[in-house]
């Protein structure tokens, strides 16, 4: 099960991050400061997407794409190492087109949409001049359990009538938000996993309210974590994407690529604070010698460089799955690399956040708030505990397809009793 990158590939990787060093990082002290006077998008951000199209650093997520398509078509192994770069800092996927969560809702068009659908949103989101959201979460359930949503998506003669509130609906507040892609209930009475349905709603839709834009753990994202109240909002039953019931199908098509994007970024983060965490251990002293020379930080710097390579292994496996036998056969993968990774992030940035002492708790670094998204993706796209009773039920279920086989490998009680050669027992 080797996982080589092609030429294509490896040259994309070294393309990526000198767009990242020549482009975007020296941009990163402006971006920041727009952001905070409330500027958001910053006024240069087009001009760096321009310049990634023309180098054709674009599009670089969708294995699927035609050619008439503007991308790169690499596969999901070829793409993983590029979230890794663009994963270090937070903004800069959307320079390349590459940001979620268009990414899973370019990836859902791609597959289902109709060609009067196509023309409308795909089209411009391919090309960068439009961003769009997904709304799937709701407040008063747990979401976790996709069969409890209740928002209600109702015919209503050639229209469906939307009615209910979701939150956590990234991209919702950046004004060049057009899109919402939800997920409702179109069958109340319907099997479990086929009464819901996906249908596109015009952000400009009378009746879709954006409340408010959600702080995680104090931080507030610009672009928007947010609460969106759909008071019967009415849309053309031509706005169903795909059929009636298919929704959970389509979001389980929606979900895998992007975790491993979500993951292969969160590596990226976690090399980001081993950087910093080592450069922090050889400059600054406590009791008599460098931190670099206690033992305690350098077994840090070690189990970090350990568990940053076995997860990453785990991911590209994952990713390598999708591109050889598709989603589902990567399911236990995908479930595995979605505990792993946001735990691993968590444990690395603590780490480093302690190395750097006060400093690491404050904006002066971007320690704190990574630890903050390290921390949220254990909730966000599942709970930790769906993607580990996930990973038990297969385990399980093979254990009981094959009960019986290692039977051999158990001692049995009457050998226990048997005399030795020397008669010892």
């Amino acid at each position: 099960m080797p996982f080589p990158f092609t030429e294509q590939g490896l040259d994309m990787q070294r393309r990526v991050q000198d767009f990242m060093d020549n482009h975007i990082l020296p941009r990163h002290p402006a971006w920041v400061a727009h952001v905070e006077k409330g500027e958001f998008p910053p006024p240069f951000i087009e001009d760096l997407k321009g310049l990634a199209k023309a180098e054709g650093l674009w599009n670089l997520f969708l294995p699927g794409l035609r050619d008439d398509e503007p991308g790169t078509r690499l596969s999901n192994l070829d793409y993983a190492p590029l979230a890794e770069i663009m994963g270090r800092l937070p903004w800069a996927p959307e320079v390349f087109n590459c940001n979620a969560p268009d990414t899973g809702n370019m990836e859902l068009l791609h597959l289902f949409a109709t060609p009067a659908q196509y023309e409308q949103w795909l089209k411009p989101l391919l090309a960068g001049d439009i961003r769009s959201c997904f709304a799937m979460t709701e407040p008063d359930v747990a979401s976790s359990d996709p069969t409890n949503l209740e928002t209600r998506i109702r015919h209503d003669g050639d229209h469906y009538v939307i009615s209910g509130r979701k939150w956590f609906t990234t991209n919702a507040a950046d004004p060049r938000c057009k899109l919402c892609i939800l997920m409702g209930i179109t069958d109340p009475d319907g099997e479990p996993h086929a009464r819901h349905s996906m249908v596109l709603i015009p952000m400009d839709a009378p009746g879709l309210e954006v409340v408010r834009n959600i702080p995680i753990m104090h931080h507030t994202s610009p672009e928007g974590h947010c609460e969106v109240v759909f008071r019967d909002v009415r849309v053309p039953a031509t706005n169903l994407l795909g059929n009636e019931g298919e929704g959970f199908k389509l979001a389980q098509a929606r979900l895998g690529p992007g975790r491993i994007h979500h993951c292969m970024r969160s590596l990226g983060q976690c090399e980001l604070a081993l950087e910093l965490m080592c450069e922090r251990a050889l400059e600054r002293r406590t009791f008599g010698k460098y931190l670099a020379d206690h033992g305690t930080i350098q077994e840090w710097i070690a189990l970090a460089r350990c568990d940053i390579e076995q997860a990453r292994l785990l991911v590209l496996k994952a990713a390598w799955l999708i591109d050889q036998k598709g989603s589902k056969a990567a399911r236990n993968e995908v479930a595995m690399i979605k505990v792993i990774v946001p735990r691993l992030q968590t444990t690395i940035l603590e780490r480093a956040i302690q190395t750097f002492g006060a400093a690491g708790l404050t904006p002066d670094t971007p320690l704190a708030f990574l630890w903050t998204w390290g921390r949220a993706l254990r909730i966000v796209d599942g709970p930790d505990e769906v993607h580990l009773r996930t990973i038990a039920r297969r385990e399980i279920r093979a254990a009981r397809e094959n009960l019986g086989r290692t039977i051999p490998y158990l001692t049995p009680p009457e050998a226990l009793k048997a005399p030795g050669p020397d008669g010892a027992r």
